[in-house]
């Protein structure tokens, strides 16, 4: 995992306490970053932007952009930088919240320096959660394929080694949460994430956030708790 300095410090210029209302969140899939994306928007009114929600929404409607993205999806490929800038800078221009909370872009710097010239991100958020906790945690999930249900190994084992607790059916592991998928996913994230949290460290406003503050929450397997223990007076001081 991508280490920058100790969780809920800044080690570059201080970050400005009064104008803090552009907050990108960053983290490694599986990381939480969902969950506590949540908790931000309920806690601070932020008006939430996901890339991933957005490319769903323009797909669904139809919309020129969507379409467009539809046609590089449907053939493997990634939605390309320009598609992916256009499409959410012409969200931003659209709010007027003075509270955005970016989830999911920029991923590049190239989408990086677009956004900084419709919208400075003042603070830029890392979740600092360990590869191989997210590999254990991730892996350990199994479903019951008929019904959607999920569990835990870890934390909410079935009744049953193997078997769905209502029915007794077999179990299935997605390939998505078997350990080498999980890695692999982690290592890609993992490049193409540096060079993002370099820009941001260069811009002073980047914050690192991995729970270690709590370790009590930590040592219970509820990172993310813990994470949002020290995020959440953090933010109460940035956003005033």
């Amino acid at each position: 995992m991508l280490q920058l300095g100790k969780a809920g410090r800044c080690a570059w210029r201080p970050v400005s306490l009064v104008r803090c209302k552009t907050t990108l969140i960053m983290g490694p899939p599986g990381g939480g970053k969902g969950t506590i994306s949540k908790k931000l928007i309920k806690d601070f009114n932020f008006h939430h932007i996901s890339t991933g929600d957005l490319l769903r929404t323009q797909v669904r409607l139809g919309t020129p952009q969507g379409l467009k993205a539809k046609s590089y999806m449907e053939s493997g490929d990634l939605v390309p930088d320009e598609l992916i800038i256009d499409m959410v800078l012409s969200k931003v221009e659209d709010i007027s919240s003075s509270r955005v909370l970016l989830d999911g872009f920029p991923r590049t710097r190239v989408q990086a320096e677009a956004l900084d010239k419709k919208k400075q991100v003042e603070i830029a958020i890392n979740l600092a959660v360990p590869n191989e906790e997210i590999v254990r945690r991730t892996s350990s999930r199994w479903i019951h394929p008929g019904s959607g249900r999920t569990y835990a190994y870890d934390y909410n084992p079935p009744k049953e080694e193997g078997k769905d607790d209502e029915t007794g059916e077999s179990l299935i592991q997605r390939d998505d949460d078997k350990p080498a998928a999980v890695k692999a996913r982690l290592q890609e994230y993992d490049n193409q994430t540096l060079p993002l949290l370099d820009y941001y460290k260069e811009k002073g406003c980047l914050r690192q956030f991995d729970g270690s503050d709590n370790p009590d929450l930590v040592a219970k397997d509820r990172r993310s708790d813990a994470i949002y223990a020290s995020l959440k007076p953090f933010m109460q001081g940035s956003l005033g």
